[in-house]
């Protein structure tokens, strides 16, 4: 498909951190359809449509859908903390429109592929000790449980058939642009911004907080991929490959590699945020990894990767 030119992408969320990104790289091999609030500045891409609006809006979704796509990657969401805070929003959003999106998509009888960008969150936490393809959904977080509901939709619509769909839980993605994102794990990426800008910053998690984490360039490519895949998965759940990265080794390999001090980092371990993203157990990826999808290698690779995007 991503070498295919005459290839119908659409692509919701398009104007967020990783819908630039995608949009960028799928430009380059077939017509992409981009559809978000804002942030839809793709000018200067031939063979991409920018189409402004709420998901939530039913003539949005009724424009957007009025013909067939080969492909959709479902990026829009209502994420953790903001999801929380507003609950109705996010409900319409992440749950109404999304399951909305899909049965339009389904109705011309294509079966076109859907990624759906779910999330670590649908595990819940406390984690077990160990997190396989086995590992059970129970999501505390109402962003969670918004993930797995419509992870249980998409593997529904493709049991009957009526798509060819994947839902690809992501671990933490660095490093995000500054500024209010609505997630929790938001000081993830901070920490990036503040060490090659060479100021102090408080993390609310302690040294050895255990994180999954996953370059912007490394999802992209994990993405792509996924949209080619020669044959659909048995399940219709995948586990994104990501990096188990202690914190301060990743303080250390940020300091390292911008030239500043990791003692610029003060850590005020806050309860609730070190249980749902510092204490993440050993990951195995064993479908994903069948599949060839690849982490950035190695914890040098992802800063470099990281701080490339800064």
């Amino acid at each position: 498909m991503a070498a295919d030119p005459s290839s119908q992408v659409l692509v919701t969320g398009a104007g967020g951190f990783v819908g630039q990104a995608l949009v960028r790289a799928l430009a380059q091999h077939c017509r992409v359809t981009a559809t978000d609030r804002s942030g839809l500045e793709f000018a200067d891409l031939v063979g991409v449509t920018a189409v402004p609006g709420d998901l939530d809006d039913p003539a949005l979704l009724a424009a957007l859908t009025a013909a067939p796509f080969d492909a959709i990657v479902h990026l829009a969401t209502v994420p953790g903390g903001a999801a929380e805070a507003d609950p109705a929003p996010a409900a319409r959003v992440n749950v109404a429109a999304s399951m909305a999106l899909i049965d339009a998509a389904a109705a011309h009888g294509n079966r076109p592929r859907v990624l759906f960008a779910s999330s670590i969150a649908v595990f819940g936490d406390p984690l077990p000790a160990y997190v396989d393809d086995a590992t059970a959904a129970r999501p505390m977080l109402r962003y969670g449980a918004h993930k797995a509901m419509i992870e249980e939709w998409i593997a529904t619509m493709t049991r009957r058939g009526a798509i060819r769909g994947l839902s690809l839980r992501l671990p933490g993605i660095v490093a995000r642009p500054l500024g209010p994102s609505g997630m929790k794990s938001a000081f993830l990426s901070n920490l990036f911004h503040a060490l090659k800008a060479g100021e102090p910053i408080s993390l609310p998690v302690s040294t050895g907080a255990s994180c999954w984490l996953l370059s912007l360039r490394g999802l992209i490519a994990q993405l792509c991929q996924a949209l080619d895949l020669p044959a659909d998965p048995a399940d219709a759940r995948l586990n994104l490959p990501a990096q188990r990265v202690i914190l301060r080794d990743l303080v250390a390999e940020v300091a390292r590699q911008t030239g500043h001090d990791p003692a610029l980092m003060d850590y005020e371990p806050d309860p609730a945020i070190e249980a749902a993203f510092g204490r993440q157990p050993p990951l195995a990826t064993p479908r994903a990894d069948a599949l060839g999808l690849r982490h950035d290698g190695s914890l040098g690779a992802l800063v470099a990767q990281a701080l490339a995007d800064l």
